[in-house]
């Protein structure tokens, strides 16, 4: 059991992070996408049981989002060149395992970080929310932008080391192992149950 400090449920939210078909088929396509999304359906079920919020941040553009996308920008130029992504496109869409419920909140990026293009940072404050659990794809992409920009708003955090994934395993390792530990408390997700329902 991790001796991080123990959030309080109310207070606490799990950032689901673009898990989308799209996404989701970068990953090595050999078993570990269905073992994954069985944890992240766990850890929903474990913090939807204990009153903590489900939050879901997906990628996804308008058309007016990609002419508002500069040249020099190397990751979304090619993006929004070849007009990939549409947000209405079925495969950005959460995938259905993990589907949102009434009262979740869902929010679309246009960049790498869950709050920088969005209001999720808002929607949480106006729950009350100081925790964050993290997971998602991709380690080196949307996870670290969000830890990096949660660290510096002063959240509680957490990753959650079985359930973040990355197209590059010595990238997720290293990340893990070397850069993430010093923003967020790492965790799995069978501890999750014991971490949420502790006082």
């Amino acid at each position: 059991m991790s001796t991080a400090p123990t959030p309080q449920s109310a207070h606490t939210a799990l950032l689901v992070i673009d898990c989308q078909p799209a996404i989701l088929a970068a990953l090595p396509d050999d078993g570990d996408r269905e073992a994954l999304l069985d944890r992240l359906a766990g850890a929903i079920t474990d913090v939807r049981s204990q009153g903590g919020t489900i939050a879901y941040v997906r990628t996804g553009f308008t058309e007016a989002d990609w002419d508002a996308t500069p040249a020099t920008n190397k990751s979304f130029a090619p993006l929004a060149q070849h007009r990939v992504m549409h947000h209405e496109d079925p495969a950005t869409v959460i995938h259905q395992r993990l589907a949102p419920q009434s009262g979740d909140i869902t929010v679309r990026k246009t960049r790498y970080g869950g709050m920088s293009t969005t209001d999720l940072a808002p929607q949480l404050l106006e729950r009350g929310i100081t925790t964050l659990i993290v997971c998602g794809i991709s380690t080196s992409g949307a996870v670290l932008s969000t830890v990096l920009d949660a660290a510096d708003r002063d959240y509680r955090l957490y990753v959650l080391a079985d359930g973040v994934a990355d197209p590059d395993p010595e990238a997720h390792h290293a990340l893990l192992h070397r850069v993430l530990p010093s923003r967020a408390h790492i965790i799995n997700t069978a501890e999750l149950p014991a971490l949420l329902r502790a006082d």
